[in-house]
């Protein structure tokens, strides 16, 4: 799955467009290295988002097209 869509779909960002306009920008990395919006997320992979001073640092515990808000939560772990 791409990785705007998964950022989007597991609600670690709200907006599709607004997960890409942080890729575009560099603030996501996937297992540390800069991702683009249209890399490929796998399941154990390690999700880096920067917010401004704040980061944000996840696991991706797995992938799904869909998904309801209440198991959202479910597709990925905090570190």
């Amino acid at each position: 799955m791409r990785l705007d869509k998964y950022l989007k779909v597991s609600r670690l960002i709200k907006r599709r467009t607004v997960a890409n306009e942080a890729c575009d920008a560099g603030r996501v990395t996937i297992n540390g290295k800069t991702a683009k919006a249209g890399s490929q997320v796998a399941v154990g992979d390690v999700i880096e988002i920067s917010f401004g001073d704040k980061t944000v640092k996840a696991e991706v515990l797995a992938v799904a097209e869909t998904v309801r808000k209440e198991e959202a939560s479910e597709l990925f772990r905090y570190l």
